[in-house]
C-alpha cells in the first residue's frame, strides 16, 4: 500500500498498529531470551564454583557492607568504664551517629564536611588526646577489625590485656568561649558573655536541660584525701628520690601533695603552674569542645587533658542496643534500651 506526499511525490509504507506490537513482541521475546540465558549462566557458574570460595565471597560482601555502615552511618562501641555512670553502664552496647558531624573518609584519615557541629550536653565520642598510636597501619588494622565484630574484638590492648582507649566518649559540657572552675568536684561555669559565675546545676536549670551528675565523694571524703596526699608527699619529701607525677589538680588526693610541694619547693614552675590550673580552671577556645564524664569523682576528661578540637570528635552517642547488665538484670534492664540522654 503506498501513496503520493505532497512534497515530492515519493512514496513510503504506512505502519498499522499491527506493526508496532509485532516488534514490542519481538523486542520482549529478547529481552526475556537473553535474561534467561544470563540466569542460566550464572546458575552453571555457581555449580562448578567452590563451596568454601563460595562462602568466603559471601563473607567478604557482608564485611563491606558492615565497614561501609560502621563508617559513614553508625558504629557500634562497647563502654568500657564507669565515668559515664549512670547515664551509660560498664558494657552496654551502643550506636553512635557517625554521619552528623562529618564521617572520616577513611579510618583515621581525614574527614568529610558537615554543617551539624557538636553542642553544649551532647554525649559525643572522639579521639583520646593521650592516646599513643602503634603506626597507621595497625591503627586502621585495629579499627576495621573492632568494626566488623561490632565491637566484640578488640586487637589494640596494653601489656596487662586490658584495651587501650583510643576513644572518649563523654558529655560536651563546654563550648568555645567558656570557662570553668572545679572545687571538690563541684563545677562552676562562666559562658561567654555572661559577667557572672554559675553552679553547673543553676546553669543547667536555666537553659532548660538537665543530666544525672554522679558524685561518689563528700565534702567530708575531699578533706579526708587532701589530708592523706600531704601526708603522702611529706613522706615522699624525706626520701632521697622523688618521682611525682601531679598533673590532675581538681583530685583531691594530688591536690593535697600539690599544696606540700608547692610550699617545699617554691623555684619550681611546674608546681606553680598546677596551682595556678587548680585555681584558675580552664577556658575553652573557639572551635574547641569541653568534655566531662556525668561520674564527676571518677572521669579521665577535660580537667585532667584540657578541651578537644571539634575535628576530633567522630560522632554522637545515639542507643544503646544492648544494656550491659542486660544478662545480670535481666527485667530491670530491659528499660535501658533506646535512645541516650
Amino acid at each position: 500500500m503506498a501513496r503520493q506526499t505532497a512534497s515530492g511525490g515519493k512514496s513510503h509504507k504506512s505502519s498499522s498498529p499491527a506493526d508496532f506490537f509485532d516488534r514490542v513482541q519481538l523486542l520482549t521475546e529478547r529481552y526475556l531470551t537473553y535474561r534467561r540465558r544470563k540466569i542460566r549462566i550464572r546458575k552453571e557458574k555457581q555449580k562448578k564454583k567452590n563451596v568454601i570460595l563460595d562462602w568466603v565471597e559471601a563473607f567478604l560482601w557482608a564485611a563491606g557492607v558492615v565497614l561501609l555502615i560502621n563508617q559513614y552511618l553508625l558504629q557500634a562501641y562497647q563502654i568500657p568504664s564507669g565515668s559515664m555512670i549512670d547515664t551509660l553502664l560498664i558494657g552496654d552496647r551502643i550506636f553512635v551517629n557517625k554521619v552528623i558531624y562529618g564521617p572520616e573518609v577513611l579510618p583515621g584519615v581525614g574527614k568529610l564536611p558537615s554543617p551539624v557541629q557538636p553542642a553544649r550536653n551532647e554525649i559525643i565520642i572522639f579521639k583520646n588526646p593521650a592516646y599513643i598510636s602503634r603506626g597507621p597501619v595497625f591503627d586502621v588494622a585495629q579499627r576495621i577489625i573492632y568494626m566488623l565484630t561490632l565491637s566484640m574484638v578488640d586487637i589494640d590492648r596494653d601489656e596487662y590485656g586490658e584495651p587501650r582507649p583510643q576513644f572518649l566518649i563523654k558529655r560536651a559540657v563546654g563550648v568555645g568561649g567558656d570557662r570553668f572552675v572545679s572545687s571538690r568536684g563541684n563545677l562552676r561555669i562562666r559562658p561567654a558573655g555572661e559577667d557572672r559565675w554559675f553552679d553547673e546545676s543553676e546553669f543547667n536549670t536555666l537553659r532548660g536541660t538537665s543530666h544525672n551528675i554522679v558524685r561518689l565523694w563528700s565534702d567530708q571524703d575531699y578533706t579526708s584525701l587532701e589530708t592523706a596526699g600531704r601526708t603522702a608527699a611529706f613522706t615522699q619529701l624525706m626520701t632521697p628520690a622523688r618521682a611525682v607525677r601531679l598533673d590532675y589538680a581538681d583530685d583531691p588526693f594530688r591536690r593535697g601533695r600539690l599544696e606540700v610541694f608547692r610550699g617545699a619547693h617554691p623555684h619550681d614552675r611546674h608546681y606553680s603552674a598546677l596551682s595556678a590550673r587548680s585555681r584558675q580552671g580552664w577556658y575553652v577556645p573557639e572551635d574547641r569542645i569541653f568534655a566531662l564524664g556525668d561520674n564527676r569523682d571518677n572521669s579521665l576528661d577535660g580537667r585532667r587533658f584540657g578541651s578537644v578540637t571539634r575535628s576530633s570528635v567522630l560522632g554522637r552517642a545515639l542507643i544503646v542496643y544492648w544494656p550491659g547488665d542486660f544478662s545480670s538484670r535481666r527485667f530491670a534492664a530491659f528499660e535501658r534500651f533506646g535512645a541516650i540522654r
